[in-house]
């Protein structure tokens, strides 16, 4: 492709032939950029203002540097890959705090702007649709004022719950008791009951409930739940083909083989490719782009063929003595450079990053429009309100003086939770602190963060699959000598349900908490979501102990959640990112947790572009935004407030995590 630059050869046309180059480079598309700096020759185009960029005989911009996006537009007319000839089903899924739900709900708005039926559905808890959106959600379709063609839906994990166990309670016979009724309901009551209705009403739009839209996009939780999710029509298939007693955990045999045709249906319609398609969502970031590999291998294992590559928020530097900025794309060009393996062989849309919150139906239009570039207002310097915020050696410092307790890292998926664990646990050990540093998360990057071992610092992981090959270990031990073979057979069958994951994940939590009793534990807990469903089993499991032992010293009995909501053993840090929507998360998981009689310790502030110092404009535009969301904090969402920089150097490894907690110089 000939692309004309008419100038006079100054800086502005320069940067202006730099511009093209560096976005011809990450369209895949070969230009031949010609430069042209005659005046009469220029005069013949017709322009105003220079420089001007002018393709196939047509000026396609005049006065000023066009931006990255800008340039982009003109090399790839078509717009974002995945909207052309979209399935019936799109799939966002990938690393937390990538901007899946940014892009799903601007693609699902984008089809129904060119007059499709859609249906945008969450799978995540803690979903901030309604914020983007501007529309309360519920576990029914709700058209999105100012979007028609667009409705909205959150499965919401209680309402389905509670859903599941009225049919399941309905396929009973007329003849149960009452106390029958109560035995069945009791056995519903688990987190596992949760996980499964949840499933169940996600089935049942790939099976046979969608008929009146034309596509359902999916936001998915984080990566690690929503493999557990996409896995479930192959393991409940099975344990129900391998089942043919009359109960389980779920209640009634009945209440399980009345979903089996429709875990079939959801099974062949996420396999057809036809019919689905799997984009995964990443940051040009190396961490992000590992899990967008490995989730690539599981799901293609799982069936799902049919992917595609989007990473968002790439973004290019305008002012070149900005280190900051400049370091921002060189990272980002160094992960795109290095895609893992098989990533590369999948179809690529890159995403710029935008100067504006993705907050509200013009932004979310604005998101995935080819070549628009909205307008950067120009900001001045401004100072900070106030003093400069703690970082974490400060944090590190107050933890220590406790000597024990547990401290539980949380947030929503992808703030830097796993950063703030790693870099708190080893600011412990610089402090001559035991630590036990571990994760909840199933996703777990705990080892890939460390990249190395500490003395002082044992380092482990609740991975589902060993907890659950445990705890039937520990049960069939237990119960086998007084039970005959037909029965051991009977009890481990019962064992081997998918739903016994959750309660032998919940054991292992349970002996990480007891463990801070003499020692420092630091856990980085999964997203969200997924953590709240945990403290859920928590508080599940404190009723049922103090009903047991109600009368017989009750007084004596110590559950995890009294743990938790002890702030002299416990203290939970929230972590968030400098806009709107991760703060406005964090506070409600704040709520989320005082509703348990659980008070957050202190907030860490991630990623502070304000705290490293940028001049960049489309950077700069985003401060103002980032000012507004530290007063909000400031004025009563968090008690402590601790900030660290977004880095020039990816905080990785031993060595750079130190640095984040490193105690300052003492006076001799």
């Amino acid at each position: 492709m000939m692309i004309k630059v008419l100038g006079t050869g100054c800086s502005k046309c320069r940067s202006t032939a730099g511009v093209i180059e560096r976005a011809a480079r990450d369209a895949g598309v070969a230009v031949d950029i010609v430069k042209i700096e005659r005046p009469e020759e220029i005069a013949g185009f017709g322009v105003q203002a220079l420089p001007a960029v002018v393709i196939d005989g047509q000026v396609v911009h005049s006065g000023g540097v066009p931006s990255h996006e800008a340039a982009l537009g003109w090399l790839r007319p078509a717009g974002i890959g995945f909207l052309h000839l979209p399935t019936r089903h799109l799939f966002f899924t990938g690393k937390g705090g990538v901007g899946k739900t940014s892009l799903s709900t601007a693609t699902a708005l984008t089809l129904a702007d060119a007059g499709r039926k859609v249906l945008l559905v969450s799978t995540d808890a803690a979903s901030n649709l309604d914020e983007m959106l501007g529309v309360e959600l519920r576990n029914t379709p709700v058209a999105v004022p100012g979007a028609p063609g667009l409705w909205v839906l959150n499965i919401d994990p209680d309402t389905a719950a509670e859903s599941y166990r009225q049919r399941v309670l309905g396929q009973m016979d007329a003849a149960a008791t009452a106390a029958e009724r109560s035995t069945v309901r009791e056995q519903l009551s688990g987190a596992c009951t949760t996980e499964i209705a949840s499933f169940d009403e996600f089935s049942s739009l790939l099976a046979d409930g969608s008929e009146r839209w034309d596509h359902v996009v999916f936001d998915t939780a984080p990566t690690g739940h929503t493999l557990r999710l996409l896995s479930l029509p192959k393991a409940w298939t099975g344990f129900l083909a391998g089942n043919d007693r009359g109960a389980s955990c779920l209640g009634p045999h009945s209440g399980l083989k009345m979903q089996e045709a429709r875990f079939k249906a959801a099974l062949v319609a996420l396999s057809d490719a036809a019919m689905t398609t799997v984009i995964l969502v990443a940051r040009p970031d190396r961490a992000a782009l590992a899990e967008a590999a490995r989730t690539s291998a599981e799901l293609r294992d799982l069936g799902l063929a049919n992917q595609r590559l989007a990473v968002n928020g790439v973004f290019h530097a305008s002012d070149r003595s900005d280190a900051v900025a400049c370091a921002i794309e060189e990272l980002g060009r160094q992960a795109l450079g290095a895609l893992p393996a098989p990533l590369g062989s999948l179809p690529l849309d890159l995403v710029p990053l935008r100067p504006f919150d993705t907050v509200g139906l013009p932004a979310l239009r604005a998101l995935l429009a080819p070549g628009t570039s909205p307008a950067v207002a120009p900001t001045a310097a401004q100072a900070p309100a106030g003093a400069p915020l703690p970082g974490l050696a400060e944090l590190a410092d107050e933890l220590a003086a406790a000597g024990h307790g547990l401290i539980m890292v949380m947030g929503k998926g992808g703030v830097g939770k796993t950063t703030i664990a790693a870099a708190l646990a080893l600011g412990l050990v610089q402090r001559g602190q035991t630590v036990h540093l571990s994760t909840t998360d199933p996703a777990a990057h705990l080892a890939a963060t460390l990249d190395g071992e500490q003395p002082g610092l044992a380092v482990s992981r609740i991975d589902p699959k060993v907890e659950t090959q445990r705890y039937i270990d520990k049960i069939m031990a237990a119960k086998s000598p007084g039970l005959g073979a037909q029965e051991q057979a009977l009890l481990l069958e019962d064992l081997q349900s998918p739903c016994t994951e959750e309660v032998a994940v919940f054991h292992a939590f349970s002996r990480i908490v007891s463990e801070a009793r003499s020692a420092f534990v630091v856990l980085d807990t999964a997203p969200t979501g997924h953590s709240m469903l945990l403290m859920d089993a928590t508080g599940a499991y404190h009723r049922q102990m103090t009903r047991a032992f109600e009368g017989l010293g009750a007084a004596h009995v110590i559950t995890p959640l009294m743990r938790l909501q002890d702030g002299s053993y416990t203290k939970i840090i929230l972590v968030t990112l400098p806009e709107v929507t991760p703060v406005s998360q964090a506070a409600a998981l704040q709520d989320d947790l005082r509703r348990a009689g659980i008070e957050p310790y202190a907030w860490v502030l991630n990623k502070s572009l304000l705290a490293a110092g940028t001049r960049d404009p489309l950077l700069a535009a985003r401060l103002a935004g980032e000012r507004k969301q530290i007063q909000r904090m400031a004025d009563g969402l968090a008690r402590r407030l601790f900030a660290l920089p977004w880095l020039t150097v990816p905080p990785v490894g031993l060595g750079e995590l130190a640095k984040l907690v490193r105690e300052p110089a003492r006076p001799r």
